[in-house]
C-alpha cells in the first residue's frame, strides 16, 4: 500500500463502488474496499479516519464489525490512566485504538492474522507506539500467559455460533466468558465485557456474579451495547444496588441516567392522559433497556399513560429529560369516524405504537397515510385500557 496504491484510492473516492468493482475488481480489489469503506463508515468512524487518513480496512465485515468512535470513546473512559491493559478481541482495532490515549499500555489479542496484521500496521500509521499486537486464541494465549497483571481487561465475544446463526446469552458466545471467570480472576482485578443490547440485564448479573456496574449505550433512536464493569476484588453485597446507566450520545451531547433496581422497586409513578399543549417525554431507548419505568416518572414528576405503555407528560418542557420531547397537538380515540377522517388532516405522518396490539406499520396501513411530514404519531393504551392517537408536533 504505496503512495500509488493511496493516490489511486484519492483519484476513485467519488465514484460509485458497483462501477469500481465491474471496471477494476481485478486489479485494484483492496483499493476499492479502502473506498466503499469509506463511504460506509465515513460517520459510524469518522474520527478515526479523520485522525489516520490512511487507516487500512481488512475487509467490509470488519467495519461492520468493528466499535463506532463513539461507542469506543466512552469505553476508554473506563480505563484507568496509565493502565496495563488488555483487549483480548482486538478485531479492527478501534476499541485499542481509543484507549491507547488512556492506557501506558494496550495487548490487543486478535485471532484472525489478517486483522492482526491490519492492526499493527494501522497503529504504526497512527503512531501508537504502546500497542502490541499478538495474533493468538485469547483464551489459549491467556492460559499460557505468565507476565504481570493487568489492570483492566476488555472482551467483546463473538455472537455467532458455529452454524453462523445470532446468539446473545454470554455463555453461548465465543469465546465463552462465563467460562473464562476463573481464568480471567488470574489476571486482573477489573473487566469490560461489552454484550448483546438484546440481552436481559438479570441474565446479565446472573451470568457475571463480581459485576458492579451495568451500562446500556445508544443513540437517540437505537439501544446499541450492553456493558458489564466486573471487578473481581469488590463483589457487590446485593445485586439490587449495582449501578446501572443508560448513556446516550447524540450529534450534540450526551445525556446519562443513572438508577439502581433498588430505587426503581420503591419508585411510585403517577398515571393520566395528556391534553392538548402537554409535553410528550419518550425516554432514550439505553434509558427504556435499563428498565427504570417508574423511576422515570417519580424523578423527573412526570404523569405515565398506563403501567407497560412507556410514554410520559407533563404540563411543559422538562427541563434534562434523557429522551425526546414533543407538544401534544390532539388526543384522539381510535374509533372509525377518526380513522375515516384522519388522513384528511395528517396525509404524512411519523407513526410509533407503544402498548397498543398492532406494529406502526400496521397503524399506518389502518389509517392510509404516508411516511414523512412534520407531525409524529403515538397510537397507545392508556391506564384505563382504551386506545387513544397522540398527535405530536
Amino acid at each position: 500500500m504505496n503512495e500509488e496504491f493511496w493516490k489511486w484510492v484519492r483519484k476513485h473516492a467519488s465514484d460509485d463502488p458497483k462501477s469500481l468493482w465491474l471496471k477494476y475488481g481485478k486489479t485494484h480489489e483492496q483499493e476499492i474496499v479502502q473506498i466503499e469503506c469509506r463511504r460506509r463508515f465515513a460517520k459510524k468512524l469518522g474520527a478515526t479516519l479523520q485522525r489516520v487518513p490512511r487507516w487500512v480496512f481488512p475487509s467490509l465485515l470488519a467495519g461492520e464489525q468493528s466499535t463506532s468512535d463513539i461507542l469506543a470513546a466512552f469505553h476508554a473512559r473506563l480505563v484507568p490512566e496509565c493502565a496495563r491493559m488488555a483487549d483480548l478481541t482486538a478485531g479492527l482495532g478501534i476499541d485499542a485504538m481509543h484507549c491507547a490515549g488512556i492506557a501506558a499500555e494496550v495487548t490487543a489479542i486478535e485471532m484472525d492474522a489478517r486483522k492482526a496484521d491490519t492492526l499493527r500496521g494501522n497503529a504504526a500509521e497512527a503512531g501508537a507506539d504502546n500497542i502490541r499486537v499478538v495474533c493468538a486464541d485469547c483464551r489459549r494465549w491467556l492460559e499460557e500467559y505468565t507476565g504481570a497483571r493487568f489492570d483492566i481487561v476488555f472482551i467483546d465475544p463473538a455472537r455467532r455460533s458455529a452454524d453462523g446463526g445470532r446468539v446473545f446469552a454470554l455463555a453461548d458466545c465465543e469465546p465463552n466468558v462465563v467460562d473464562m471467570l476463573p481464568l480471567l480472576r488470574r489476571h486482573t482485578d477489573r473487566l469490560l465485557v461489552k454484550m448483546s443490547p438484546m440481552l436481559d440485564i438479570s441474565s446479565v448479573l446472573e451470568s457475571l456474579p463480581d459485576c458492579v456496574r451495568i451500562f446500556a449505550l445508544g443513540t437517540s433512536t437505537e439501544c446499541k451495547e450492553l456493558l458489564a464493569l466486573v471487578d473481581f476484588a469488590h463483589a457487590p453485597s446485593h445485586k439490587d444496588d449495582i449501578a446501572i446507566e443508560a448513556v446516550t450520545v447524540t450529534d450534540t451531547d450526551t445525556h446519562e441516567f443513572r438508577c439502581t433496581r433498588s430505587e426503581e422497586m420503591v419508585a411510585d409513578a403517577v398515571y393520566g392522559r395528556p391534553r392538548p399543549g402537554d409535553y410528550v417525554c419518550e425516554p432514550y431507548p439505553a434509558v427504556m433497556k435499563i428498565g427504570a419505568s417508574r423511576l422515570v416518572s417519580q424523578r423527573y414528576g412526570l404523569q405515565k399513560l398506563a403501567q407497560n405503555t412507556h410514554v410520559y407528560f407533563a404540563p411543559g418542557p422538562v427541563a434534562s429529560f434523557p429522551g425526546e420531547q414533543r407538544r401534544v397537538v390532539e388526543v384522539l380515540p381510535w374509533a372509525s369516524k377518526v380513522l375515516k377522517r384522519f388522513k384528511r388532516s395528517y396525509p404524512r405522518i411519523a407513526v410509533a405504537a407503544r402498548n397498543f396490539g398492532m406494529s406502526a406499520e400496521a397503524v399506518r396501513a389502518k389509517l392510509g397515510v404516508a411516511d414523512g411530514g412534520s407531525y409524529r404519531l403515538l397510537a397507545v393504551t392508556d391506564i384505563a385500557g382504551e386506545k387513544l392517537l397522540i398527535v405530536l408536533e
